[in-house]
């Protein structure tokens, strides 16, 4: 076999001359298969005689004698060497407190003797990752991990077979092998699918309704679904309710950055109450009335910091509610008043999770840190009761089983290896070390117990599903695929569906053969209603964040139906700030159904075309981008000042030998092999502001990454002149419209320079604003030059004598404070009288000759992702904007109304990361459904629609009647030139 093998490779000529065959000798392979046979079962117990080859491909394990059992923990010798530290307190199991000689009266049945010193996370037999007791006569032996990547070296010894679960100090039993389960247990079918819109990061069922799932998401929104029906029945996105009572640290750090991320978000025991706890200080608590109806409850300042964790408990009978928070604390507040009844202190670092419980008539709170410390605390101000090391030191979640009678803590290391297990509450001390974390973990792991019986844990792509009884992975289950690397997952309390969060912002409901049923239970009985509803009226279906567009259409359209919309863009037209309690309409079942108008919304790569440009060249970011303006080429600037260029071929598949998304272009570069490359100041290109500007044949491009400029010749990449040293350094460039020898170039120190390449002079310098020039465009209509800074200032130039006309400032919507990550862009529509204003907080369009704006969106809510750049199509009757969630928008450029949205998971692959996004949009310059991406890690994509839809929606109705005065040029008709990007 190896000789035919060396033959077919040494035929094909990919590898001729670069591969050289080892010496071998004969019979290697046997030997190496050997030799691993006799290491996997040199330390049984009971190694078979004559071993399977076969066991080779799993992990092995060799049974007891005659099917006997291991010996248990209390006949077993090895025990008697094991110390025994104090532990998790047995609570409840020896009575009421007793009286004690120090200040802190510990529970008893915690700690007989209260020790001096910290304790170990277990004892001398769980501190491996594998517990195993040696004994005296058999000395330790390093091995390397066969289950990780990694090599690591842990104490293993000699005599134990590594696969064989002991029970020494760990369990009562030790169950043989794994159980087997009817396949109707596990919740293998995908029984609903929906679309949140952004990441979901905490998600719990009601205690009582079984369908009822709220969710809270990386941007701050809540939602809450009607998985029976599909229906999203409340979405709501963060807002400070009251402001002016928060500290003045709340308020400095939403100034500072107004980003806000849900960390829980968590049901009361009874379901009339649910809180949610943000990313910064505050949690606040709804109380539910059914239906629809949530209402705001409490507000409470809770933490300095984030606030990490969320729960409610009934102390003393009375409902709490537990938070805790990046400032090393643990509060108790009231819930009906939101009084603050406990602040628990004694954690070195900011504090993760809190695991209230309760056994007799003792109630008491589990906390974790960062630090990896675990305390217990009574609801007294006598301090923590125990302080024990959870496995992996770092993010460590705890819960009890659903009859809270088995602890389980599910943690990561900053390392990425993950670890679950089961304590013994009595003694601190692990129980179970539960196996099946092969790989370190891209995130940190979220684990779910249910019905007293499974453990599941979200990890590497897939959610991992363990028998309580049993250390070894039972099963996994994909999900169909689209999760992501460490899965958000929620069980709901009877364990009949299982919510697992995905990669394009959405959520899949699983649901075992229980699950199954209660849901299509549900179905029938939603058909059943809505068809005797049907004989009278038709009550469509709302979709929450599409409420503000269909309400301005309601003289026309009725609401629209279909898949939840994403609420990271929220109120995307702008209409309702309440768009959430719109209500759904009564219309009429004879009504025109053409009349409805629907937003287009694409959630997968099946509903549009989109390309990934291929790239050789390892790049950075793309901070520049356009079209050449005969459209067969795209020519990117990345912040490593080097620039790319595309050019499509002219064949069979493409005829007009233009951009498209349907054939891939080659990554263009001369025989010579040179790049061209920008002139940079100490050799620091990224943290330069990058510009550039092609000339109107696609001859030159003029170009700078904070050095000197630079022209090129795009044939032949050659570099013609640089001129212009810096300081100033320039920020952005701009062909004169009608002289391609004028530039008008922005500087860094806020003044715009007018020069003329061809006698090398700066012919005039103009000055006007207070910060560096983020954008410049021209109007050869009306012979104009429009400006604007990064002092979010708007000037209009006449171009005959250089002098000002007009400025403006940019009205910042409140509660939207700027956070730099995007400058102020302008550009001109088609008609060369109306401009294009893209800020972060807003996309407006201005009468350039009055420098007034006509047409405004804001997004409403200080939670919405930052708008990262938006750019007309070639014919100006779209706006398309990109996000800082990776979500493309397109506006009817008319109305400013939003036309279509593009969900990041219909481009990108699912395992890029979240840190990924688009940071500059341009458009085609022939082809008005045509766009291409630039992204943060350096991938440039090309978007068009299907074929078969041809273009991006529908455009909205006017709102009101009311129709755009901004006139459509013929056809043919273009703007000056492309805008710089």
């Amino acid at each position: 076999m190896l000789v035919e093998l060396k033959k077919l490779i040494e035929a094909n000529p990919l590898f001729r001359d670069k591969l050289q065959f080892p010496n071998l000798k004969s019979s290697r392979l046997r030997t190496l298969i050997n030799q691993s046979l006799n290491w996997q079962h040199q330390l049984c117990k009971n190694p078979r005689p004559n071993p399977d080859i076969k066991t080779l491909f799993v992990d092995h394990s060799c049974g007891q004698p005659n099917g006997a059992r291991a010996p248990s923990p209390a006949n077993n010798p090895l025990l008697g060497s094991i110390p025994k530290p104090g532990g998790f307190p047995q609570l409840g199991a020896h009575g009421p407190f007793q009286p004690a000689p120090t200040p802190v009266a510990p529970l008893a049945g915690w700690m007989s003797n209260p020790p001096a010193v910290t304790h170990p996370a277990v004892s001398g037999a769980a501190m491996l990752k594998h517990p195993r007791t040696p004994s005296a006569a058999n000395p330790s032996m390093d091995y390397p991990s066969g289950d990780s990547d990694h090599v690591s070296k842990r104490p293993r010894p000699v005599g134990l077979s590594e696969e064989v679960n002991l029970p020494v100090n760990m369990m009562p039993v030790t169950y043989p092998q794994s159980h087997s389960y009817p396949q109707d247990d596990f919740h293998k079918a995908v029984a609903r699918t929906l679309s949140q819109g952004s990441a979901p990061m905490s998600m719990d069922f009601h205690p009582v309704q079984q369908t009822l799932l709220l969710v809270g998401t990386n941007v701050g929104d809540i939602g809450l679904w009607d998985v029976g029906t599909k229906e999203r029945l409340v979405v709501r996105n963060f807002k400070v309710w009251e402001l002016g009572k928060c500290s003045m640290a709340l308020q400095a750090a939403l100034v500072k950055d107004p980003t806000v991320s849900v960390n829980r978000i968590i049901w009361s025991p009874d379901g009339t109450l649910f809180g949610v706890a943000y990313s910064r200080h505050i949690v606040q608590i709804y109380s539910y009335h059914g239906g629809d109806d949530i209402r705001q409850h409490l507000e409470i300042d809770a933490h300095v910091g984030g606030v990490n964790d969320i729960a409610f408990a009934h102390p003393n009978k009375q409902l709490c509610i537990i938070t805790c928070g990046d400032d090393k604390t643990i509060k108790v507040w009231e819930a009906t008043s939101g009084t603050k009844q406990f602040t628990f202190e004694g954690h070195e670092a900011p504090v993760y999770s809190v695991c209230p419980h309760y056994k007799e008539n003792i109630q008491f709170i589990f906390s974790t840190a960062l630090d990896g410390k675990i305390k217990a605390w009574l609801y007294d101000n006598l301090g923590s009761r125990v302080d024990y090391d959870a496995p992996g030191h770092w993010c460590t979640t705890m819960a009890y089983s659903a009859d809270g009678s088995r602890l389980f803590s599910c943690g990561t290391s900053k390392d990425g290896e993950s670890h679950l297990v089961e304590w013994n509450e009595s003694e601190g001390a692990v129980k179970r070390t539960y196996q099946g974390f092969r790989k370190r973990s891209m995130g940190v792991v979220q684990f779910d117990t249910t019905r007293n019986r499974f453990l599941a844990a979200g990890d590497e792509f897939v959610i991992k599903i363990w028998d309580m009884d049993n250390t070894s992975l039972l099963t996994t289950i994909e999900a169909d695929g689209g999760l992501p690397a460490s899965p958000r997952i929620r069980f709901n309390k009877e364990g009949t569906l299982l919510a697992v969060s995905t990669v394009d912002n959405g959520i899949k409901v699983l649901a075992n053969a229980d699950g199954v049923r209660l849901l299509r239970t549900l179905e029938n009985r939603s058909f059943d209603a809505s068809r005797s509803a049907s004989e009278t009226v038709t009550k469509p279906l709302i979709n929450p964040l599409t409420a503000a567009a269909a309400a301005a259409a309601a003289a026309a359209a009725a609401t629209s139906s279909g898949t939840a919309a994403p609420s990271s863009i929220t109120a995307m037209n702008g209409d309702n700030r309440s768009m959430v309690d719109v209500k759904p309409r009564i219309a009429d079942e004879s009504m025109d159904k053409s009349k409805v108008w629907k937003l287009m919304e694409i959630t997968d790569t099946a509903q549009c075309r989109s390309l990934k440009l291929g790239d050789s060249i390892r790049t950075a970011k793309i901070s520049r981008l356009i079209y050449t303006n005969s459209g067969v080429a795209i020519l990117a600037l990345a912040s490593n000042a080097v620039h790319l260029l595309w050019k499509w071929p002219r064949n069979e598949r493409n005829s007009t030998g233009k951009a498209t998304a349907s054939v891939s272009p080659q990554l263009w570069q001369p025989p010579s092999g040179i790049l061209m490359t920008n002139d940079t100041i100490d050799n620091s290109p990224d943290e330069a502001v990058h510009c550039f500007a092609l000339s109107k044949n696609d001859s030159y491009v003029m170009s700078a990454s904070g050095g000197k400029i630079s022209l090129f010749n795009m044939m032949t990449f050659k570099t013609m002149t640089t001129f212009m040293p810096p300081p100033p350094a320039a920020t952005f460039l701009a062909f004169h419209p009608q002289d391609n020898n004028i530039i008008a170039i922005g500087m860094d120190d806020s003044t715009i320079q007018i020069y003329n390449v061809r006698i090398d002079e700066v012919k005039s310098k103009l000055r006007g604003h207070s910060k560096k020039i983020t954008g410049l465009a021209f109007s050869n209509v009306l012979n104009v030059l429009v400006s604007s800074g990064a002092d979010a200032q708007i000037c209009v130039w006449n171009t005959d004598g250089w002098e000002r006309q007009r400025s403006r400032f940019l009205q910042i919507p409140s509660g939207r404070p700027t956070s730099n990550i995007l400058d102020t862009r302008v550009q001109f529509h088609q008609d060369q009288q109306h401009c294009l204003v893209v800020h972060e907080t807003q996309i407006a369009i201005y009468d350039a000759s009055k420098l007034e704006p006509v047409k405004q969106w804001p997004p409403r809510e200080t939670s919405a992702p930052p708008i990262t750049h938006a750019t007309f199509s070639c014919d100006s009757q779209l706006i398309y904007a990109s996000f800082l969630d990776a979500t493309v928008c397109i506006f009817s450029a008319s109305s400013l109304r939003l036309q279509c949205r593009i969900l990041p998971a219909s481009y990108l692959p699912q395992n890029i990361s979240s840190n990924v996004h688009p940071v500059v949009v341009a458009a085609h310059p022939s082809e008005a459904n045509q766009f291409a991406l630039g992204l943060t890690d350096g991938s440039v994509y090309v978007m068009e629609p299907l074929e078969s839809e041809r273009k991006w929606g529908i455009p909205p109705p006017a709102e009101n009647g009311s129709t755009s005065n901004m006139s459509t040029p013929p056809n043919g008709a273009s703007s000056s030139d492309q805008p710089e990007r």
